[in-house]
This record gives C-alpha cells, sequence and structure tokens, in this order.
C-alpha cells in the first residue's frame, strides 16, 4: 500500500536521513555528557535568576540522594506537582537519577483527581508546592499509605529574598503551611537539597528502564499512565534533533507548555541533552511577563499550543520585538488557523511556523513540517525519522484507506509507548500488531496527500454523526476562523430528538474583541449565512451559543469535555 512505500521520504529537508540510529543511553548519561560539555552555561532563567548545568546537576544529585535515603528504590515512582520553576527540572532529573520514574501533577487537580493519579501509580513521594499541600494534599494524605515522602517548595523560593518578600505581599505567590504527616517523612524542598551529599548516585539507569508515566486520556477512558521508556525519550530526542538541526550549547527556548505536560517536558529534556537554555513560564496567560522574558532572552526557539501565540498576537508589543533570533515556532496540541498562522510569520518571519502531530504515547512527536524545505500550512507534516505511519479504515481498524481519503491514523517507530500503567485491556486496545510489527492506534483521523504530508481531520471521539454523515469538527472550526467575528469556537454534537442515534451540530463561540458590542442575534445570523456558503447543509450548525470566554485546558486547548456537560 502507498503508505508503506514512505511517499513522505521525497519531501524531507536535505540531509534528514529517513532512519535513525537510536543511542543505546539512559537520558542521565545525556545529560551526564552535556554537563561536561557545558558546565557554566545557563541551563534555565527565571524571573531573572539563571542557573548553570554545574549548579542543575549537582542539586539534583542531592535530590536524588534525598529520595534513596528515603526508601526510594529504582523503578519506583515520584509525582512532581509543580508549574514551571526550576524545582521541577532538579527534581526530574534527580528522580531518574535516583533510578526512579517521574509522574507530572497537574497544579490544577482536585484533592480527587491528585488521589486518583497518586495512587493509580503507587507513587512513592510527591514533590508538591507548599498552598497546594495546606489547601489540597493534606486531606487526602491518609488515603495515600503508598506514599511515604512529601517534599514541599514555594514558587519563588529560588529568588532573592526581596523578590521572595514583594511576590508574598502582592499575593502573586502565596506560601501555604507544612506540617508533619502521620507515617510519612515531610521536608521542605531546600531542606531535601542542604541535608544530602551532591555526589552522583551510583545507581546507572538503563535503556530499556521507565523514566516517565504521564497521565493521558489516552485513546479510550479515563486517565491512564503512559509508560515511556528512556529508550522511548532518548529515541525521540534524537529524531527532532536530526530533523531540526539544532546549534549545540547555543539554543534558547521558550515555552507556554507546562512541564507536568508531556510537550512541555519533552521540550525541556531535549534542551537539557542540547546544552540549551530553558525560559521557565510559570503562568502562560501572564503575556505581559512572557513578553519582558522574550525581550530579555530572545529566544531562539518557541514551542507553544496555537491559542498562546494567538494570546501574544492580540500584544501590541510582542509586534515590537525583535524577532530575528527566532528560528522556527513549533505549533501542536490543536489546530491552528491558517489566517493566524500568516499573521504570526508576518511577526517572526516568513516560514518560521512548524505544525507538529503527537501525542503523550509517542513520546510526544510523530510528524514535523520540515524546517528548511517546502511546508505546507494546515498540514502536520511528515513523519519523522524512523517513523511509520499509516491511515486505517475505522470498522477494522487493519484495511489500509487510498490516498487522499480519511482514516485512523496508526504508528510505528521507537517513540511508542510501552504501555499503559496496569491496564491490560487498553493497552491491547492502543497497541496492537500488524504484519509483524506493534502499532499505536491513536483514535486520531487524518489524510495524506500526495506528498506525504499529514493532515489531521478530527478526533474520532469528536467526530459527529449528522443523519448518517461524518462531519470533522476540525475541518469546520478552521473554516468558521476566517469569520473576524470569531476569536474561539469549538463544534460539538448535540442529540437530535427527531433522529435517535444522529446529532446537530452546535458551535459554541467567543467573540473576537471588535465584535463584543455587536447584536448576538445579527452575528449568529452572519454565522449562519458564513456557514451556508461554505459547507453542505448537514455541517451547518444549527445551534449557536455565544460564550464569555471558551473553557481552556491546562495546556490551552479548548476544552471539548466541559462544553459537552454544559
Amino acid at each position: 500500500m502507498i503508505y508503506d512505500e514512505r511517499p513522505w521520504l521525497k519531501s524531507y529537508d536535505s540531509g534528514v536521513e529517513p532512519e535513525i540510529e537510536v543511542p543505546d543511553r539512559s537520558l542521565v548519561e545525556l545529560f551526564d555528557e552535556v554537563v561536561k560539555k557545558f558546565p557554566d552555561t545557563a541551563a534555565l532563567h527565571f524571573f531573572g535568576v539563571s542557573m548553570t548545568y554545574r549548579e542543575l546537576m549537582s542539586k539534583a544529585d542531592s535530590f536524588a540522594n534525598a529520595l534513596i535515603a528515603h526508601g526510594c528504590k529504582p523503578g519506583d515512582v515520584v509525582g512532581i506537582n509543580l508549574p514551571n520553576i526550576p524545582q521541577y527540572l532538579i527534581a526530574q532529573v534527580g528522580v531518574l537519577k535516583a533510578g526512579c520514574a517521574a509522574s507530572g501533577v497537574s497544579p490544577l487537580l482536585t484533592p480527587r483527581e491528585l488521589s486518583y493519579q497518586l495512587s493509580d501509580c503507587k507513587a512513592r513521594a510527591l514533590v508538591t508546592l507548599d498552598a497546594i499541600f495546606e489547601k489540597r494534599f493534606q486531606g487526602i494524605a491518609s488515603d495515600l499509605p503508598e506514599l511515604k515522602l512529601v517534599i514541599a517548595t514555594g514558587i519563588l523560593d529560588f529568588l532573592p529574598w526581596i523578590k521572595r518578600t514583594l511576590g508574598t505581599l502582592l499575593k502573586k505567590a502565596p506560601r501555604g503551611k507544612v506540617t508533619p504527616l502521620e507515617g510519612k517523612s515531610v521536608l521542605t524542598f531546600m531542606e531535601a537539597l542542604s541535608r544530602y551529599p551532591d555526589n552522583p548516585p551510583q545507581f546507572r539507569a538503563r535503556p530499556e528502564d521507565h523514566c516517565l508515566i504521564q497521565y493521558t486520556g489516552g485513546t479510550t477512558g479515563t486517565p491512564k499512565g503512559t509508560i515511556l521508556t528512556h529508550r522511548n525519550m532518548v529515541a525521540n530526542i534524537t529524531q527532532v534533533v536530526e530533523w531540526t538541526k539544532p546549534e549545540i550549547g547555543n539554543e534558547i527556548l521558550l515555552s507556554g507548555f507546562p512541564l507536568f505536560h508531556l510537550a512541555g517536558l519533552a521540550l525541556a529534556l531535549t534542551g537539557l541533552s542540547l546544552g540549551g537554555t530553558e525560559v521557565l513560564i510559570p503562568n502562560p496567560r501572564d503575556t505581559g511577563h512572557v513578553i519582558k522574558e522574550m525581550e530579555r532572552y530572545r529566544p531562539t526557539i518557541l514551542v507553544n499550543v496555537p491559542s498562546f501565540y494567538m494570546l501574544l498576537l492580540d500584544e501590541p508589543q510582542f509586534h515590537k520585538l525583535d524577532h530575528s533570533r527566532v528560528s522556527f515556532c513549533l505549533s501542536g496540541a490543536s489546530p491552528f488557523p491558517a489566517e493566524s498562522i500568516k499573521e504570526l510569520e508576518g511577526v517572526v518571519g516568513q516560514g518560521k511556523v512548524l505544525e507538529v502531530y503527537g501525542m503523550t504515547e509517542t513520546s510526544p512527536i510523530v510528524t514535523m513540517n520540515p524546517r528548511g524545505g517546502r511546508r505546507k500550512i494546515g498540514s502536520v507534516g511528515l513523519p519523522v525519522s524512523g517513523t511509520r505511519v499509516r491511515l486505517v479504515d475505522l470498522e477494522s481498524g487493519s484495511t489500509q484507506v487510498p490516498l487522499g481519503q480519511e482514516g485512523e491514523i496508526i504508528v510505528s517507530g521507537p517513540q511508542v509507548m510501552k504501555g499503559y500503567l496496569n491496564k491490560p485491556e487498553e493497552t491491547a486496545v492502543a497497541l496492537r500488531s500488524h504484519d509483524g510489527g506493534i502499532w499505536l492506534h491513536t483514535g486520531d483521523i487524518g489524510r495524506m496527500d500526495e506528498d506525504g504530508f499529514f493532515y489531521v481531520v478530527d478526533r474520532a471521539k469528536d467526530m459527529l454523526n449528522v443523519s448518517g454523515f461524518k462531519v470533522f469538527s476540525r475541518e469546520v472550526e478552521e473554516k468558521l476562523y476566517e469569520h473576524p467575528g470569531i476569536e474561539f469556537c469549538a463544534i460539538i454534537g448535540i442529540p437530535n430528538p427527531k433522529r435517535p442515534g444522529s446529532e446537530l451540530v452546535k458551535l459554541v463561540v467567543q467573540t473576537a474583541a471588535q465584535y463584543a458590542d455587536k447584536d448576538k442575534e445579527q452575528l449568529r445570523e452572519e454565522l449562519l449565512a458564513f456557514a451556508r456558503e461554505n459547507f453542505a447543509p448537514y455541517k451547518v450548525p444549527k445551534v449557536i451559543e455565544f460564550v464569555e470566554s471558551m473553557p481552556l485546558t491546562p495546556v490551552g486547548k479548548v476544552d471539548k469535555k466541559v462544553l459537552r456537560k454544559a
């Protein structure tokens, strides 16, 4: 079939190899090499404070020794419940140096959700904010008998005293009270670093060892722990480096993705393996702060969701920055309207926006637009080196669909996860054998053009069934974004009371600022006229709802789960 002939290879940049050799190393070994080469290079910047690789690795060694002293053994899981602050990277590297696996835990989780994740992965230790400790963790601590160590920290702990004091007074970083817990050891982060030696632990992680247990909705059901090995992560880093050809030791990376999300963490781990510098952004919605950091550090690589770039484009100061050092801007996780891409490239430079496709189960990158050659707006690009992609029919999950037709995206490559933690049935649904190889069934629907470029049409669960016709929400949304009255929009299906088993198309709109005072009924008629002009009748929204603000996930994607519940 056409996909096995890999038509995308003809569209590769010159010098990008179709296959890669994955180094037989762990992430820790990559970090050890970097600190030898770039000991005095800044590993991170945070609110004007910098930390070199020598300092970061020394602190990570102390953190690792603190874990070991409190009974954490190779293979144990450590939850990291922090925003993008220096403590996250110290803890992440320290966890790996101790031979443990890290599980990123969103600081936005409710106590119930926090308890679920920590119980499900049988976390031995947790690193959390002191404010979360007091407000959300204390009440569930007794429900977690396997959790033996809690390390609490404050957002501003690594800042100078005056900045910490000012931040507390202005309530920008409120502190929480940390108290003893029965049956658990409780430390502050600074105590963990000061009490334990900074000599590297003797344990050496192997490529096949688990390094991350990242939670995701996955292809089906409730949140599941995705098992990623050191080899998975090293493979994807190698693929991205082969594809983008970064300048070793000189890249400055800035991302609004949270570190507890694999996209943000993978970027950080890639930066740490290259001797790059990460500009940590604890609150991506504070665009004023983000722009100041861009002006101060002049990043070379930006990685964000489309909504984040669109928020920056709304800021006049962003347009005034010198973006000449930006080599490329990666965008993923949700559709990026074509007009917004053109607007962003009008600011940062033509050809600099690279749309990508990936997921937690693939460490995360699967496809990417070429950095140097032809890229196609609206496409998520080509399979990266060493990656196989097929499109199969939704019914059997095995028959490949013809060129240009929609099908489920399935992926095979060294970056594909080991499986879901303690969930063999879900793993069997996601990972299936085809032609002697293991393929991940993504649950995403896509198509491929004659040049091998892939387009994500929809999530299978977001596809609507309107009187037997398939409506791909992404296709409809991307066209609607061309209407000037829309700031954010989403298409969801609602039951059709006249046709059981069929749906009606519902459009949810956050109005653009210039349309804020316009009569909503008039705008509704405009949108309906626009839809009728551009879509087949079954794709035209039957219900239009206006909202003050669109619900977004922590990563910045439109949260359709919330919209469906409304």
